[in-house]
């Protein structure tokens, strides 16, 4: 991910087509080594190809993707029922933290 990263501020910098030999001199300039198969990997394939149709494939094809999960219908009684049981769990975690948290200040406190 650094490579493409780097890849893409080169072109934002004016970089119409940065070579290997520039993402490595980009990416040193931060204190990372870059790998030159790695490197090279990226140019070929990027070769060629213009990078915002490359970004605009990706992103639609991102869109296609399912993000969130789906709610519990009412009608389903075990998928209530169990997340009944999920939200309870939690609040009783949060009555311990409480507690223990109280017992941190040992009896002073900050301005005393």
């Amino acid at each position: 991910m650094k490579y493409l990263a780097s890849y893409l501020l080169l072109q934002l910098g004016g970089n119409t087509s940065p070579s290997a030999s520039d993402i490595k001199a980009h990416l040193e300039t931060v204190g990372i080594e870059a790998e030159q198969e790695r490197l090279d990997k990226l140019i070929s394939e990027l070769e060629g190809k213009d990078i915002n149709e490359l970004i605009a494939e990706g992103s639609s094809k991102l869109a296609s993707v399912p993000s969130g999960g789906a709610a519990p219908s009412a009608s389903s009684g075990g998928a209530a029922a169990s997340g009944g049981a999920a939200e309870a769990a939690p609040a009783e975690e949060k009555k311990e933290e409480a507690k223990e948290e109280s017992d941190d200040d040992m009896g002073f406190g900050l301005f005393d």
